[in-house]
Parts: structure tokens; C-alpha cells; sequence
């Protein structure tokens, strides 16, 4: 507001300026005077009869006409006297118009104009106004007081328990002498880890309103710009405005943009960020202390970050902010179907199990999307179908609707997603299929859905020796049943084998090669990690690890193949399902398993079905395998797809 009354000040003055110079303008132009000489002799001629002035202007008549003139200088001492002795008739006032501001205005008007404009710049340069050429060292953090910040621990949910550990935070900044006088001191900074879409951000705000403080927020990469030096001139500003607001909140974004390793790269060390880095480790914890101020900073890359930014003193407490489990979906999806009308027959419990894996972000977007299918069919509630389509919308993409497929085309898919299907639902170790449909989504001809149990937190042998069998389905059922393969199975040889590898080579599960991990250093030498990498196997033991994968690779290769020859009937069933509905659900897949005929009508809102959610979402050839590391975050079983 201060600022655009500045500016309308100054441009206030500038018309007005220029207005006084136009006016002045038209007024000399438009003076058709005669001039003073000759009206002096007919002055003195008798031909004058009536005069009239006004300031330095001489309005007399004639028998000519009235004419006007100027006096010279402003003043004639004895223009009165002529016209006394020569008999005229005249008036006299002085100059309208002629005040002490027009005259200042059109006398140094230009000049005044100049000066203010050269003053205006310089303080724009100086950091009078936003992105002046010195105001790159002013902090870009942005403020939010306790009346703009209306985030509460009643807004976060998922994460009960990254809640519980910054409770003593908040109690801190409401009552600091509970805690100090037993000597104890508040953590200076909180460093919040997690996946993306966790709600580090949202929980941190969530601290400050609940402490009624001011929050600073700012993101890592905001720190860095092309000049010298400004990355710390902005720190050092930072906390200088936070200790102005004690006590405060100061939040950053995505830190390891400038918290990465020192001395990480092929160039050295002294770089901008890194002197952006050692100004923060001294604000933080240097010979200045910043009482009352509580750095919270939020990544999802913990490991690349520097050692001396996590030591006790600065960062010194990590909060887990992990991916919700069912439970915490459910109350994420309660919070989010507040601002929504849904209707009677939608389920949050079964939705939040139809999504594992979902982060709090995912879980939004996904209301958002059944809201506007919702909207596109001029529903004036949110029902369970609408979910339905949300979800295959965010798994798979949107329909494909211009694609064409022949029909030989079309039976192939179906052969191939009968495959991954069948085989799934005849191995007791597979998590059940949801839904298989021929429908081309996104960059996939089909897909095949496996929906888990529950959360999955790690993997194990026979589960994953499982999934290889299954991604092997595909393939197979198209030798065996369309006498020809195509290419679409090229990412499923690719997943099988990278699971493959990653038993024998990383989690010990080759009776063969034994306990020990047979990776390469994969780190990257600009994370701060080795510029070389080691290897860590000989050419004997490489031809091993080769011999091992493909001995895995073989047999569940052979597993799946006996079982889509013994159950060729259940292949040839679920194709003609396929062809007469694209789509089928895990209802119509159980009734072709038990070889019952097909029902037409689908489930949404089952509890205990997998007709409430879905699994992973569909990988391509071109897209990112899915994680099967243990101790990672919840994942659904992997899908199956035929590239387009």
C-alpha cells in the first residue's frame, strides 16, 4: 500500500508539472499582441480611447478594433501618465493565473522534475523497491504473522507422530520459562524428512499457528544469485529480521539446495553456495546466538546434506515426516472431503485402501479429480464412481478415445493382460488382482492391477521371486495363445530383471553367492560422493551374479508358463471378458477363476473386496520402475502393462 502511494505521488506531481507547461504554452501561443511601440504611438496619436491592464497586458480600443500588447519588463512608469494627458479611459488588476506555485512550477518545474526522478531511482537502486539493483543482499523470506496464519495441528493429519515430537516446540515459544528454569534448552533447529508431498511445509505452518508467532518462510534456492556474496548478505539479513520478530519461526524449503556437502564436485570448494552455507552454520550456531529464533527446514534428500548443518546445536533434531498408512490416509481424506459434497455411498476407509502408497498431496488431488468428474456430469454430489474414475485417471492417464485398435490388435492386449492376470490370481504369494482392463490409458495398450492386502513395508524372497513370475505372464500367454510376440512386454523383461539383480546382488537372497552385496558404487560425485567408482566384484564372481539372475529369471519363467498352459480355459475366459467389457473387476476376475460365468454389474463399495481401491500405477517402457527396496515407504504390488 506504502508503495503505490508513492507512486501515485509521483505521478501526481509529474502531470501537474507538465499540465502548468502545456497551459503556458497555449497562452503564448495563442497572444496575437502588437507590438508595444506601436501601441505607444497611437497612444500618443489620440487614436487610443479606452485601455485596460491587467498586469504586464494592455487591452486598448481603437478605432480600428481592440488590440492588445505586453509591456516590456513587466512595468512602464510612464505609461499612466500618458494616458492621463492624452485623455483615455482605463482599468487596471493584476495577471490572472499569475500565482506564486504556477510560477515556481513553470520556472523550475523541469528542473524539480529531473532532481525527483533521479532521487526515485536511487532509491530503487538502493532497495527502496523490489529487485533494485542493490537490494540483492535483502532477504526474500516472506512473513506471515499469527493473523495471517491460520494452520493449526487440526489441519495435519497422517502424522501423529511427527506432531508429538514438535509438541515441545510449541510449548517452548508459549511459555520458554517451563524449560528454562531446569536449565533445558529448545532444539535451535528442526530438520523435517520426508517424501514428497508429505506435509513438511503444511506441519511447520501448523507450529507457528499454533504458537502464535511470526513464521519466515523461504526456499533453499532463493539464497543463490548470479552476484558474489549474496547468498550470505540474505542470510545474515534473515536473522537479522527474525531476531527483530523474536520469537519467531524461520522455515526453509528444500534445504539441500544450499546444504549440500562442502567440497562436493570436480571444481573445489569456494562457491557461492558453499559461502552461503558456512554463513548459515554461523547464525545458527556461531559466537552470536539467535535466541528465540527456531529454524525448521524441510528436504527429502537428508544424506547429501552437509555434517556440520546436522550436528547437535543447529540442526540437531530430524522429524520423520513418513507417507500415511491406511489410517492416516482416512484422516487425510476426511480433511479433504470437508470441502467437497460427497455423497452417502462413498467410503473413506475403502478408498484410503485402494490407494497404498499415497502421500498427502496424492490423496488431494485425488478429491480434486473425483470433484471434477463430478462437476463434467452435473452431479450435484460426489459419489464412489467418481473416485473410481479419479483414481484410473491418476494410475493410468486419461482414455485414449481417438486411438484405434484392429481387432487382432485389441485380442493380443487382451491375451497379454490375461496373462499377468491369471498367473497373479493362481500364486498365493500375489496380492489380488483389482481390475484388468484393455482400455489404452496414457502410454499403455493395458493394464493390470494388483491391489494389496495391507501397507507393505518390506519386500520378501517369495514375493518378489512372485512378481517376477507374473511380469513374465504377459509374454508368455502371447506365445502360447497368439503364436507371436510383439514388444510389448519389453518393460516387464526389464522390471523382472532388475529385481532379479537386486536379490543376488544387494539383499543377500542367493543361496549361490551368500550374504554380501555385490553392487557397484552408484553414488554421484556431485552429491559429494567418490569421483571414482570401486567395483566391488571380480570377472569370476560378475559371471556368477550373471549365472544367478538368469537361473532366477529361468525357473519363475517356467513356473508361469506351466501355469497359463494348465489353465489355458481361465486365459481363453478372461480374453473373451476382456474383448465383450475392456474392463473387468476383481469380482468378474474371481468368477472366471472359479470358471462361474461373468456378472455385468461392479462393486465400488465393498469393504474387504479390492472394489474400493487400486494398485500401483501402470509402467511403461519409458517410465520409472517401481522401488522394491525393503524398509522403504508403503507400496502397492507392481502392475503390468502393455506399451503402446
Amino acid at each position: 500500500m506504502n508503495n503505490m502511494m508513492k507512486n501515485v505521488a509521483i505521478w501526481l506531481v509529474i502531470g501537474l508539472v507538465v499540465l502548468t507547461v502545456v497551459q503556458q504554452f497555449d497562452k503564448s501561443k495563442k497572444s496575437d499582441a502588437a507590438a508595444y511601440s506601436t501601441f505607444i504611438e497611437e497612444l500618443r496619436g489620440g487614436r487610443v480611447t479606452e485601455a485596460d491592464v491587467e498586469g504586464r497586458k494592455v487591452v486598448y480600443k481603437t478605432s480600428e478594433g481592440t488590440k492588445s500588447t505586453n509591456v516590456p519588463g513587466g512595468y512602464d512608469k510612464d505609461l499612466i501618465n500618458d494616458m492621463i494627458k492624452y485623455g483615455v479611459k482605463f482599468s487596471g488588476r493584476p495577471e490572472e493565473g499569475q500565482s506564486l506555485l504556477s510560477t515556481v512550477l513553470f520556472s523550475f518545474g523541469p528542473i524539480l522534475l529531473l532532481i525527483g526522478a533521479w532521487i526515485f531511482m536511487m532509491r530503487q537502486m538502493q532497495g527502496g523497491g523490489k529487485g533494485g539493483a542493490f537490494s540483492f543482499g535483502k532477504s526474500r523470506a516472506r512473513m506471515l504473522d499469527e493473523n495471517n496464519n491460520s494452520i493449526t495441528f487440526a489441519d495435519v493429519a497422517g502424522c501423529d507422530e511427527a506432531k508429538e515430537e514438535v509438541t515441545e516446540i510449541v510449548d517452548f515459544l508459549k511459555d520458554p520459562s517451563k524449560f528454562q528454569k531446569l536449565g533445558g534448552r529448545i532444539p535451535r533447529g528442526v530438520l523435517m524428512v520426508g517424501s514428497p508431498g508429505t506435509g513438511k511445509t503444511l506441519l511447520a505452518r501448523a507450529i507457528a499457528g499454533e504458537a502464535k508467532v511470526p513464521f519466515f518462510s523461504i526456499s533453499g534456492s532463493d539464497f543463490v544469485e548470479m552476484f558474489v556474496g549474496v547468498g550470505a548478505a540474505r542470510v545474515r539479513d534473515m536473522f537479522e529480521q527474525a531476531k527483530k520478530n523474536a520469537p519467531c519461526i524461520i522455515f526453509i524449503d528444500e534445504i539441500d539446495a544450499v546444504g549440500r556437502q562442502r567440497g562436493a564436485g570436480m571444481g573445489g570448494g569456494n562457491d557461492e553456495r558453499e559461502q552461503t552455507l558456512n554463513q548459515m552454520l554461523v547464525e545458527m550456531d556461531g559466537f552470536e546466538g539467535s535466541q528465540g529464533v527456531i529454524v525448521i527446514a524441510a528436504t527429502n534428500r537428508p544424506d547429501v546434506l552437509d555434517p556440520a548443518l546436522m550436528r547437535p546445536g543447529r540442526f540437531d533434531r530430524q522429524v520423520t515426516v513418513p507417507l500415511p498408512d491406511i489410517r492416516g490416509r482416512e484422516q487425510i481424506l476426511q480433511v479433504h472431503m470437508r470441502k467437497v459434497p460427497i455423497a452417502a455411498d462413498v467410503n473413506p476407509h475403502v478408498l484410503a485402501r485402494g490407494c497404498p502408497g499415497f502421500s498427502g498431496a496424492d490423496i488431494a488431488n485425488l478429491v480434486n479429480e473425483a470433484a471434477l468428474f463430478a462437476a463434467r456430469s452435473n452431479k450435484r454430489l460426489v459419489d464412489m464412481e467418481d473416485f473410481e474414475k479419479a483414481k484410473d485417471k491418476i494410475f493410468m492417464g486419461a482414455e485414449r478415445k481417438s486411438m484405434v485398435l484392429t481387432e487382432d490388435e485389441k485380442r493380443a492386449t487382451a491375451y497379454h493382460e490375461s496373462g499377468h492376470a491369471i498367473v497373479a490370481a493362481s500364486m498365493p504369494k500375489a496380492d489380488p488382482v483389482h481390475k484388468v482392463t484393455i482400455i489404452p490409458r496414457g502410454r499403455a495398450l493395458g493394464v493390470t492391477w494388483q491391489l494389496p492386502e495391507r501397507d507393505r513395508i518390506s519386500l520378501y524372497k517369495d514375493q518378489m521371486l512372485t512378481q517376477i513370475a507374473v511380469l513374465f505372464g504377459g509374454r508368455i500367454a502371447e506365445d502360447l495363445f497368439v503364436k507371436n510376440i510383439s514388444t510389448g512386454a519389453s518393460n516387464d523383461f526389464e522390471r523382472a530383471t532388475q529385481i532379479a539383480r537386486d536379490m543376488v546382488t544387494r539383499y543377500g537372497m542367493s543361496d549361490l553367492l551368500g550374504p554380501m552385496v555385490y553392487a557397484d558404487n552408484e553414488g554421484e560425485v556431485f552429491l559429494g560422493r567418490s569421483v571414482t567408482q570401486t567395483r566391488n566384484m571380480s570377472e569370476e564372481t560378475m559371471r556368477k551374479v550373471d549365472a544367478e539372475i538368469r537361473r532366477i529369471i529361468d525357473d519363475q519363467y517356467a513356473v508361469a508358463t506351466k501355469i497359463l498352459t494348465d489353465r489355458a480355459d481361465a486365459v481363453e475366459a478372461m480374453t473373451a471378458a476382456l474383448m465383450e467389457y475392456e474392463t473387468i473387476d476383481a469380482d468378474q476376475v474371481a468368477d472366471i477363476i472359479a470358471g462361474r460365468p461373468v456378472r455385468t454389474t461392479k462393486t465400488y463399495n465393498t469393504p474387504g473386496s479390492s472394489g474400493g481401491g487400486s494398485g500401483s500405477a501402470p509402467v511403461t517402457p519409458v517410465e520409472t520402475k517401481p522401488e522394491v527396496v525393503p524398509e522403504v515407504k508403503p507400496e502397492p504390488a507392481a502392475s503390468s502393462s502393455t506399451s503402446a
